[in-house]
């Protein structure tokens, strides 16, 4: 029987998940959270790791000289380099399209926050001022229908179509910017046409060299001031600082996040205190049908690869 080290268990099991079902593949040692300092010592002479945010370089293969294989416990294997690990004849994969549909519903809790403002106004029902008001109903600002609304999605994978599904089931009209078109699209647009007519951009491209800092002063200047900004892809899109001072002088509307280019957020984040900005830390994906789902997922990977036919292999 394999040796299998999980580096970092807690994110995908808090306790609620556990790790049982891979004693019948390996051997299997479970770490909640392992320091990059610990790396190289924790994997020791272990076969297989699963893990999800540690980092993985040609110094640490080279020091672990028996694994073979490594489990990407998500969607993004951007923490291998996979380059080591071809030369190393390591096997990796990764967890794809498990989290389309708890995302697509993180991009509309976000939205409707907006729209509704649900949580400012039981805060307000809570401090005693529906207690105080003279009429049967009041509200704080104003309240949106979604409906004709313009909702503009950048990519158009699993996540950025499922999005367009439910967009269009709120009556909104959908456009989307993407590298790869397909022929059920609903109307593809330039960026710029992009930014220029969304009502609420949502944005599901991947992090790419041309992607990178792709929401800057330049691009942010082309959107409505009515408009929203929800990020749930990468944190790597947007150019905080220039975001940040947007949202200050009334650019945009509002920006809604569950990615940021640091994580955990740093004390001295812009957002920390940026105007109408609403930030939740990377729980899109964290849903506990989410999570078992991805469990399941790794099990096919890591019984593939064991039986000799290795599956959403990226190495």
């Amino acid at each position: 029987m394999i040796k299998l080290t999980i580096l970092d268990g807690h994110a995908v099991n808090p306790g609620d998940l556990p790790w049982d079902f891979l004693n019948q593949y390996a051997d299997i040692t479970v770490y909640e959270r392992t320091p990059q300092n610990l790396v190289k010592e924790r994997i020791g002479n272990s076969d297989a790791v699963f893990l999800n945010k540690i980092q993985i370089t040609e110094e640490i293969l080279s020091a672990c000289p028996n694994l073979k294989y490594i489990g990407v416990l998500a969607t993004g294997y951007n923490v291998i380099d996979i380059q080591a690990a071809k030369r190393h004849n390591i096997t990796v994969t990764n967890i794809p399209a498990y989290s389309t549909d708890s995302v697509a519903q993180h991009v509309f809790s976000f939205i409707l926050y907006f729209t509704n403002q649900a949580a400012q106004h039981s805060q307000s029902v809570m401090n005693g001022d529906w207690v105080k008001c003279p009429d049967f109903c009041y509200w704080n600002g104003s309240l949106t229908e979604l409906t004709g609304k313009t909702l503009g999605i950048f990519g158009y994978g699993h996540i950025g179509s499922r999005v367009a599904q439910i967009g269009k089931a709120f009556g909104m009209n959908v456009i989307c910017c993407t590298r790869t078109p397909k022929p059920d699209m609903p109307t593809a647009v330039s960026f710029e046409e992009l930014l220029k007519c969304s009502d609420f951009l949502t944005l599901h491209a991947p992090l790419t060299e041309q992607t990178t800092n792709i929401i800057n002063k330049k691009s942010l200047s082309l959107m409505k001031s009515t408009a929203y900004l929800i990020n749930t892809a990468r944190g790597g899109f947007v150019v905080e600082k220039e975001l940040a001072d947007c949202l200050n002088a009334g650019g945009i509307a509002g920006y809604a996040a569950d990615v940021l280019l640091h994580e955990p957020m740093d004390k001295d984040s812009p957002f920390l205190n940026a105007r109408n900005c609403l930030i939740t830390p990377h729980i899109a994906w964290a849903p506990y049908e989410t999570r078992k789902r991805l469990q399941g997922i790794a099990e096919q990977n890591l019984k593939a690869w064991l039986d000799g036919k290795p599956v959403n292999v990226v190495s």
